[in-house]
């Protein structure tokens, strides 16, 4: 299984997701400033994966002799809707106050993270039936977390469990996460996968081609949850369907506190829908919304698989 990220002689070393699966390249990041651009520009992406850089960024100004407080706040700043961001940050800063390194407290989490996503793929593997056909929205692998994945990693979690799995990702626009991404990691693990447009997902339903559902989050709180844009429709068909829709997401994927309706949902750069291959697919003028996430309600979601076993959604 390919790294998502390392830590190596005080630098962070970032797997480049924006050029998978074409090239396999890593960003060296020095400094915390340098981790926060490679996550405002989806080199590293995922919730967890968000998480285990934001506490080595910490780890980095710890080791340039920066205000750990005030990296915090930078580092907060990157991305608004993965609540694994905010969490990294005041565990770390708690961590410290302990008499703790930030370094250590980030090489400890990169390992908890590991270890909880197979805990993930454990209790995933109980509501996976032989010879069940699995779709997935996005990217909730193991290049979204600092290994094993939460979504892929029940669909991981199956295959070693000698269960007939095949899976159906979907190409996940505008940057292609499904397609690039999670299609990349079942073709590494010689899963059966199939890539469709996001548009066809219904259709795979209504044709009876899809046993279960299960996507990953950024966050969860009461209401819902907050996944990649296209979550709400993939989750609507599959009420329509009777299809079982499971979300997978680690504890710290979770704000207890708050409305999911409350969550702040990041808008990108509108180049990322108007430009194919370098060439604009409609005009440069062309007024663009770009939501990075929506919405999937409570009363869509049959369970959240978590490291504590399958919750009900809050």
């Amino acid at each position: 299984m390919i790294e998502t990220l390392y830590w190596k002689d005080n630098k962070l070393y970032l797997l480049d997701q924006t050029i998978l699966p074409h090239e396999i390249e890593y960003c060296e990041c020095k400094t915390y400033q340098e981790v926060i651009t490679a996550i405002k520009t989806m080199k590293v992406r995922g919730a967890p994966a968000i998480g285990v850089s934001a506490a080595y960024a910490m780890a980095l100004a710890e080791v340039q002799g920066e205000n750990l407080e005030q990296a915090g706040q930078e580092i907060k700043q990157a991305r608004p809707t993965a609540i694994n961001l905010f969490w990294a940050v005041d565990k770390v800063l708690k961590s410290v106050e302990q008499g703790n390194t930030a370094v250590d407290t980030a090489i400890q989490m990169e390992k908890e993270d590991i270890s909880i996503n197979k805990k993930i793929g454990e209790y995933g593997n109980t509501v996976i039936d032989d010879g069940d056909t699995i779709l997935t929205h996005c990217n909730a692998g193991a290049l979204a977390c600092a290994g094993y994945g939460t979504a892929l990693g029940v669909i991981r979690a199956a295959n070693e469990h000698d269960k007939n799995i095949n899976v159906i990702c979907d190409e996940t626009r505008p940057v292609l996460q499904g397609a690039r991404l999670s299609v990349f990691e079942m073709q590494e693990e010689n899963i059966p996968v199939r890539l469709i447009v996001d548009g066809a997902a219904g259709h795979m339903m209504q044709k009876g081609e899809v046993d279960k559902v299960v996507i990953g989050a950024d966050r969860v709180a009461k209401g819902g949850v907050a996944n990649k844009i296209g979550s709400l429709m993939v989750a609507l068909a599959a009420k329509r369907y009777n299809i079982p829709f499971y979300v997978a997401a680690p504890i710290s994927t979770f704000d207890f506190e708050n409305n999911i309706f409350d969550t702040k949902i990041e808008e990108r750069n509108p180049e990322e829908v108007l430009v194919v291959n370098g060439k604009y697919i409609a005009r440069e003028e062309t007024r663009v919304e770009n939501p990075a996430f929506d919405i999937v309600e409570s009363n869509l979601i049959t369970g959240i698989i978590t490291e504590e076993g399958i919750k009900k959604p809050l």
